[in-house]
């Protein structure tokens, strides 16, 4: 899971690079054609025509390098998957032979536990035979050796039984403490993956918190110049625009082409004057920076006008 996340991410940013690149090897600088001054023009504004020249053997190099890169990493990740297949089924083999093998060693003991006990009947069977043969010693004195020598074969037979249950259960003692510590390291490495994915998530909000930052100061930054624009083609008149000011909606295309000046709040004869100020400006500074014109596409701002002595 932390993988894929990883590959996607790298995947996405390289994208997000290349796509950067080829917008930067365009041509953005096209200028509209001017337009006769006319009511209908200043009623309805025509928007321009944009022409975007491409290096098309640099894109499709860059196309094929994204491919080739996708390519490969898919094929990786092929691999990587059957790789894990094939140590789960593995290991699930491995599993499936030493359960067997548990079962195999309980059969055992259990049958070695009734071969024991009739053992140790025997024995009693085997001692009461001997005192019934001390009391006749001269007549069953051959049974009596018979009898004990039995007793102690099964005696033998006792205590090797005994050893091999002795090391069975320190065999089963030795497994389960080697599980226990194989339960304790998975647990110890999900929760290092756990730690791992809390910082990943942690360095892309932060990343992205700067990049919300660096749009801002750059909106700011061309919210300034289109102001000084604006200064720069506006008729002012100290003696009606004094302490006045108007705020305009104005709506631009992606070269900085003005597409639309809506009139808001504000003195008339300032919002008047700014207006006609914007459409003489006709072409207005504007981020390359995608995601920054689009929230500038239509930026409001508030005219006041500046007089010089």
């Amino acid at each position: 899971m932390q993988k894929k996340y990883i590959t996607a991410l790298s995947l996405s940013l390289a994208l997000h690079i290349v796509v950067a690149l080829l917008i930067g090897l365009g041509d953005f600088d096209s200028k509209p054609k001017p337009t006769p001054k006319s009511a209908a023009s200043q009623a309805q504004p025509v928007k321009p025509i944009e022409a975007v020249v491409v290096n098309k053997e640099k894109f499709q190099q860059q196309v094929d390098k994204i491919r080739k890169k996708k390519a490969t990493a898919k094929a990786a990740e092929i691999k990587r998957i059957k790789e894990l297949e094939k140590r789960a089924a593995k290991a699930k083999k491995s599993r499936k032979k030493e359960q067997d093998r548990i079962k195999k060693l309980e059969r055992a003991r259990k049958l070695k536990e009734k071969e024991k006990r009739k053992a140790d009947k025997a024995a009693k069977i085997a001692k009461a035979k001997a005192r019934v043969a001390e009391k006749d010693r001269k007549n069953k004195e051959a049974l009596k050796r018979k009898a004990d020598k039995a007793a102690a074969n099964a005696k033998a037979r006792r205590i090797k039984e005994e050893k091999a249950a002795t090391k069975a259960e320190q065999l089963r003692k030795k497994k389960a403490a080697e599980r226990k510590r194989k339960e304790q390291q998975a647990k110890e490495k999900a929760a290092q993956e756990r730690m791992l994915e809390q910082q990943l998530e942690q360095e892309m909000v932060s990343r992205q918190q700067a990049r919300r930052q660096q749009m801002m100061t750059e909106i700011q930054r061309y919210t300034a110049l289109i102001s000084q624009a604006i200064q720069r083609n506006l008729i002012t008149d100290r003696a009606t625009m004094t302490g006045k000011s108007c705020k305009l909606i104005i709506s631009l295309a992606p070269s900085g082409f003005v597409t639309n000046v809506v009139k808001g709040a504000g003195d008339r004869i300032v919002c008047d004057a700014a207006q006609k100020a914007v459409y003489k400006a006709g072409t207005l500074p504007v981020s390359k920076d995608p995601e920054v014109f689009k929230e500038m596409r239509k930026i409001s701002l508030t005219v006041v006008p500046e007089f010089t002595d």
